[in-house]
């Protein structure tokens, strides 16, 4: 199962989905999907996982929806967005046994509008983001996420912002890195135009990328492993 890049259709085939956002319409295309998206997703969740084994052998690469791909319709219970299919595709590589979404990850998304590159955790459970607090009660902790995110916003990586302003129970306002606790998530992340996936260096260029975020990765997952443990 070689991967190399997508089909030079794909995000053209999202764009068609943004304009015939129904299930109806799906259905009609899912031969087109399947060829388009699906299939190709499957092959570069098992190439993209090797190349990230190497860096990380914990890391899962599972090459099904619901492992590393997402559903492509959309779970519109408790969204504003209504409309059932979606023209945003997500892959999910996690590292250790706890759940996908709440263990540190190397994660990217595409659609007509851009590539998105990430690595860390996206959201915080209220567990998680109680780990967290802790985890940075510690100068060292502290020290180290705070040198970490100053390189990668060196090397032209975006960081996620403080979420909360007030600051939590058990900080000293005279905290030197006090914007530190006021964080829900923590990952960095890079930009890159859609059209980045049909390129033949495609996965180079993830693999390059992600090699130069590891230490966030790693930062986030050894913070996360106490609360993966009690999961």
């Amino acid at each position: 199962m070689s991967f190399t890049a997508f089909p030079n259709a794909s995000l053209d085939f999202l764009a068609r989905i943004r304009r015939n956002n129904t299930k109806a319409w799906f259905e009609a295309h899912r031969n087109e999907y399947e060829t388009l998206i699906l299939q190709p997703c499957r092959s570069c969740v098992v190439e993209l996982g090797e190349h990230l084994q190497a860096l990380v052998p914990t890391v899962n690469a599972i090459p099904k929806v619901n492992g590393s791909l997402f559903r492509i319709y959309r779970d519109i219970r408790f969204s504003k967005d209504k409309t059932p299919i979606k023209s945003r595709i997500g892959l999910i590589f996690w590292q250790g046994r706890g759940r996908r979404m709440q263990s540190s990850a190397f994660y990217l998304h595409f659609s007509p509008d851009e590539l998105f590159v990430a690595v860390g955790i996206r959201g915080f459970s209220k567990a998680m983001l109680a780990c967290y607090r802790e985890y940075i009660k510690e100068a060292r902790h502290r020290d180290a996420l705070r040198h970490i995110l100053e390189t990668m916003h060196a090397a032209g990586f975006l960081s996620v912002e403080p979420k909360y302003r007030r600051l939590p129970r058990g900080f000293d306002s005279s905290l030197k890195e006090e914007s530190l606790t006021r964080y829900d998530s923590m990952y960095v992340f890079m930009l890159l135009p859609p059209e980045t996936i049909y390129s033949s260096n495609f996965i180079s260029i993830l693999y390059q990328t992600y090699e130069t975020m590891l230490p966030l990765q790693q930062w986030v997952y050894e913070m996360s492993l106490g609360c993966n443990e009690q999961d």
